[in-house]
């Protein structure tokens, strides 16, 4: 759903990477859900068959938006405002024993609403994969979701959305690894709740109250005889905070001022065990606590009606290991053309993302001394982003075109010690990301057909050593810029949605890559291209069928070699699966 609609976005080592970085923003209906973990997760955060519809950002954010500067993703849940005493059962079956399955039950009055769901998925090829060969690669999970809105007086609105998941993972092997007996898995939880309190003030004002919760674990355990070591890494955070917003109208401004208090724990044990007990086990756990304190203030100003200024300004305070304090000015202006409508912009601004907890001390850090590693301190990354574009709207077609460029100081990417699979974040000194964007989406055609478009052309570029996290201490080569292993120069996301006679629809989507850096680069890996179909038909008013056919003609490319999973991975063949939806009343 994001890959086939938002420019420059695609998944490469099971991380959605937006924009040339993957540490993106999630809110949920406007709340936060933090998790300040850098590559720490591949489990998914929100299962989109809760989700009403996504609200994207890749850029040129208010000032209210802070922590991660790649992607802002709002997720607007379904309430149960849209349903009456109804519920749904979708279930499906498909290629690798793959099923993805929900109940999900709303109802509402003028007053309350009520929307839950229990959803759960089995597959035998979850992550990608490190060779051809699918080996040791069964996921699932199960998860529960749950909604409940009250609107009090016409004033107040309270709402509470909840979210328990759990997850496992078999970290697939290539095939000596497969016949050698290393079976590590990988096994993730989830929890959050967010608390939302809406009181309208008089004409055009609005008070936002919004604690929020969140848990998250992961914990990486080597199999019984792995070799030459076993490794487990197990980690789980703690978020507690709230947000506190008010937003007012008056005349021509729009004024949006607001706190963010968060706090973090984090608690992670780290072991390692020869598999020949050579050597005596290597065990370490860490306890941190760590808070970021947020304001922010910002106005829109509407000069005339083809006319707007933004400014803001975000003050973040950062307190752990180290202590950092930032001030991120942003300012940006709209301009309409009149009778055309053409809608330009330009955005320059500076964001913070604060730092992971946890680097490494104790004994680990001994034995990469020994080895001649070291972690160095982690420092949140700085930021300065400016970006222009042009919005054409012509009789029903939408057409957008941006330029962006974005400078990092400290740029937040990850490594593995050895070869245990193990995440360290790090940080490189500098970075930069910049290039074209360009979508297009058309009216519906005769009525039953609709396309879209979304094309990027950039690069992903590094410089200098690392500055922060796993790191040999030696000196770059030169002081030039190198490619990020992410790096692809063009991606492109094209496709057509039909809605055909007999109450049924059909959609086809094409997806290109131009591909990603090969090795250490400079040379990149070859383009590749990929076809997915689905076909729909609706039988009454309450069944339905989906066909599903992705990457239908079967190009098992390499997609990536880098220093992740397996450190190679290769895109999943072709997948076809059939999908039955059932709604009734209860």
């Amino acid at each position: 759903m994001i890959t086939d609609y938002t420019p420059g976005a695609y998944m490469i080592h099971d991380q959605l990477h937006i924009r040339g970085g993957h540490q993106v923003s999630w809110l949920l209906d406007g709340v936060p859900v933090p998790n300040t973990n850098i590559a720490s997760n591949v489990g998914p955060q929100f299962d989109p068959k809760d989700i009403d519809y996504l609200e994207v950002q890749r850029g040129g954010y208010n000032a209210e938006y802070g922590d991660r500067t790649y992607g802002v993703f709002n997720v607007v849940t379904r309430s149960g405002f849209e349903r009456n005493r109804q519920a749904e059962l979708v279930t499906s079956y498909g290629s690798y024993n793959n099923t993805n399955d929900q109940i999900s039950f709303g109802d509402h009055t003028q007053r309350f609403a009520y929307y839950g769901s229990l959803s759960g998925y089995r597959t035998d090829l979850g992550l990608e994969t490190p060779s051809q060969q699918i080996n040791h690669d069964l996921a699932a999970g199960l998860g529960t979701f749950g909604s409940v809105i009250f609107n009090k007086t016409p004033a107040d609105q309270l709402r509470l959305v909840t979210s328990i998941r759990g997850d496992h993972y078999q970290v697939p092997n290539t095939p000596d690894q497969q016949a050698s007996g290393i079976r590590d898995v990988e096994d993730e939880r989830d929890a959050f709740a967010n608390l939302s309190w809406l009181h309208t003030i008089g004409q055009g004002t609005v008070l936002t109250v919004s604690p929020f919760y969140h848990f998250n674990r992961t914990h990486y355990l080597g199999g019984p005889i792995d070799t030459p070591v076993i490794p487990e890494d197990d980690r789980g955070s703690n978020y507690i905070g709230g947000l506190v917003s008010l937003a007012a109208t008056h005349g021509k401004h729009t004024t949006r001022a607001g706190l963010q208090v968060l706090g973090e724990r984090d608690n992670q044990f780290f072991g390692v065990v020869t598999s020949d007990r050579s050597n005596a086990p290597l065990r370490q756990r860490q306890t941190i606590w760590g808070n970021v304190q947020t304001i922010f203030l910002e106005d829109q100003y509407r000069m005339t009606g083809w006319l707007t200024f933004n400014g803001g300004v975000r003050l973040t305070h950062f307190g752990g290991s180290i202590s950092e304090n930032a001030a991120d000015p942003r300012i940006g202006a709209a301009l309409q053309i009149p009778k055309l409508k053409w809608v330009g912009r330009a955005f320059w601004g500076r964001y913070y993302q604060a730092p992971p907890l946890l680097t490494v001390s104790g004994p680990l850090l001994d034995i990469a001394a020994q080895q001649g590693f070291g972690f160095l301190p982690l420092r949140g990354e700085r930021d300065e982003q400016r970006e222009f574009g042009l919005t054409i709207p012509v009789a029903g077609w939408s057409f957008d075109v941006d330029n962006f460029r974005t400078a990092a100081k400290d740029y937040f990417d990850h490594d593995v010690l050895g070869n245990s699979n193990i995440f360290f974040p790090l940080t490189i000194d500098r970075a930069r990301v910049h290039g074209w964007e360009f979508t297009a989406t058309s009216p519906r055609i005769a009525a039953h057909a609709q396309w879209h478009l979304a094309y990027s052309h950039q690069y992903a570029e590094g410089r200098g050593g690392v500055s922060g996290g796993l790191t040999d201490f030696s000196p770059p080569d030169s002081n030039n810029y190198f490619f990020l292993d992410h790096d692809q120069r063009d991606t492109l996301s094209t496709g057509i949605n039909l809605d055909l006679p007999r109450r049924t629809w059909a959609a086809f989507d094409v997806s290109y890559g131009s591909g990603f850096l090969d090795g250490n680069g400079p040379n990149h890996l070859p383009s590749h291209t990929s076809y997915d179909l689905s076909l729909g038909k609706l039988f009454g008013e309450n069944w339905s069928v989906r066909l599903t056919a992705l990457n239908f003609t079967n190009n098992h490319y390499l997609l990536d070699n880098s220093n992740t999973f397996g450190g190679t991975h290769y895109a999943n063949p072709r997948e076809f699966s059939v999908q039955l939806k059932y709604r009734f009343r209860y």
